[in-house]
């Protein structure tokens, strides 16, 4: 899957499951805080009934002659009984009496009124711990639901998400067809040009054709970079990488060499400061896309007579140009595949997409600095 394909999936998925989750979620809290105040509502009637049987003990008691009085209690419940002023006078257990609400987290509490003032009695209050046991099985029906529902949106959202990004493979796979099939018909035509050009270079020893072969001469190398280009895009993931030590001084004067017709006919100034035996390891071709990809690109995006600047360290390499800069915004786009941040000039857009894949298959680091109306800076660092 390439990363195009992968981002929005991905993007699929955060959005899907995040929307889902959350509604999900709020419906599940909603159904739970119901749930929850519907068991303690029936805990609570419970409280009712003990408070019915107190107040009718409290009558009989009133009513007796029996000197020797016995408060009425039973297990699992506290009860006390209150005066007009809301003073205790009996009870179970001893605690202040609030008519707006009694408040706790661990129990369950019911005030009423005793009409007509039994054994002095204005006020009766019940209270019992809560019993938690069916809120705790009711948190893990819903844990488990949730889980469920999770692994079933989990499956659903894959297959969804497949369906989504289907399309798009679909126009990348034949995008990559079709870049092949050019790659396929460029091959020939352009070896035969270049190799007829250095023929007549050769045996020619006339010059009044030298600018029309100059040209000539750079449109093929234009054409020979763009098909080494387009064969990389579908064998990178292929073909055998032979990891040497590479004299990438000596390479960089080689690819400098091969584009200064290029450079020539911009009227480029060259700067270079390149450091003599920097050794790397890495794959040629690699290193050939890597370096091609960055020059090209400085040269075809400066401005007449404009400053190519290239610099090459133990600890870096990065090739500057005078050209019309790119906009904070565009940086990390252009490293996408088919992204241009300049349509002005030709090209599919596809350099830096194959230098940010060699940057990252040798963890090498990557930074691109660009001011509008100053040019860009491209840094490869080698050192991990």
């Amino acid at each position: 899957m390439l990363n195009s394909e992968r981002k929005s999936l991905i993007r699929f998925l955060v959005i899907y499951f995040g929307s889902t989750f959350f509604l999900f979620g709020i419906a599940m809290w909603i159904f739970y805080v119901s749930a929850k105040s519907h068991l303690l509502s029936q805990q609570k009637e419970t409280l009712k009934y003990e408070a019915q049987y107190i107040k009718s003990r409290l009558r009989v008691l009133h009513l007796s002659n029996d000197e020797k009085l016995v408060y009425p209690a039973r297990k699992g419940t506290e009860s006390a009984i209150y005066d007009l002023d809301k003073n205790y006078i009996f009870g179970t257990f001893k605690h202040p009496i609030r008519l707006n609400g009694q408040k706790s987290k661990k129990n369950l509490y019911h005030i009423t009124e005793v009409e007509p003032y039994y054994l002095g009695a204005a006020y009766l209050l019940v209270t019992k711990e809560i019993d938690f046991v069916p809120i705790y099985n009711l948190r893990k029906k819903i844990s488990l639901f949730m889980v469920g529902s999770a692994l079933f949106l989990l499956v659903l959202g894959f297959f969804l998400g497949k369906l989504f990004v289907a399309p798009m493979k679909r126009s990348i796979q034949q995008m990559n067809h079709f870049i092949q099939d050019t790659a396929h018909e460029l091959n020939t035509p352009v070896s035969t040009i270049l190799t007829n050009i250095e023929m007549i270079e050769t045996l020619s020893k006339h010059k009044e054709n030298a600018q029309e072969l100059k040209r000539i001469e750079i449109a093929s190398k234009t054409l020979s970079r763009i098909y080494d280009d387009l064969v990389y895009l579908n064998l990178n993931h292929d073909y055998y990488r032979k990891i040497e030590s590479l004299d990438i001084s000596e390479l960089v004067e080689e690819r400098m060499f091969y584009y200064s017709g290029m450079a020539e006919v911009k009227r480029l100034k060259i700067k270079k400061d390149i450091e003599p035996e920097v050794i790397v390891r890495m794959d040629r071709n690699d290193a050939l896309r890597l370096v091609d990809n960055l020059i090209s690109n400085a040269v075809k995006y400066n401005k007449q007579n404009g400053e190519l600047k290239i610099k090459l360290t133990k600890e870096y390499f990065s090739v500057t140009d005078t050209g019309r800069g790119i906009k904070k915004r565009d940086i990390n786009k252009i490293l996408q595949r088919f992204k241009r941040a300049d349509k002005s000039e030709g090209g599919f857009g596809i350099g830096l997409d194959i230098v940010s894949q060699v940057v990252k298959n040798y963890g090498y680091k990557l930074r691109i600095s660009s001011k509008i109306g100053y040019g860009t800076k491209v840094v490869i660092k080698w050192k991990k």
